[in-house]
């Protein structure tokens, strides 16, 4: 930062300071750093040719996802089953078809005029259950 020792009109000795930003060594520390990484990318490289061979294997089959619906008027589905607050988390086991039902991925939904208790319900009793693994769906606009 520089100062200026005098100024026109004023005491003889007074110090002010000038607040130019100087940005000549930023531009020379970056423009180095520039070269030198255009210099060390093609040495990181590497120039081993190797002809991979295809995989033949067949694509691991996905689980079918398990949605958990709330409609508007309390009813609660999974998939397309009805079900209900006191036997969710019985029914969701049955209909996940795994032999550690918690571990996979529960996808809820809910109408938009669904109250929030109601979906809290849904989302507490899922959670008391073991099923940590929750994910909400909603509609792309």
């Amino acid at each position: 930062m520089a100062a200026r020792l005098s100024a026109i009109g004023s005491d003889r000795y007074q110090v002010v300071q000038n607040a130019d930003i100087n940005v000549t060594p930023f531009v020379d520390v970056m423009l180095v750093l520039l070269i030198i990484f255009m210099v060390a990318l093609p040495i990181a490289t590497t120039s081993v040719k190797l002809e991979l061979p295809r995989a033949e294997a067949s694509p691991m089959p996905a689980a079918a996802p398990t949605f958990v619906s709330l409609q508007a008027d309390g009813r609660l589905y999974i998939g397309d089953q009805v079900t209900s607050m006191a036997t969710l988390a019985s029914d969701l086991a049955s209909a996940i078809h795994s032999p550690k039902p918690t571990a996979e991925r529960v996808y809820i939904r809910a109408d938009k005029s669904v109250r929030y208790e109601a979906f809290m319900a849904v989302m507490n009793d899922l959670k008391a259950h073991g099923y940590e693994r929750v994910a909400l769906v909603s509609e792309a606009v």
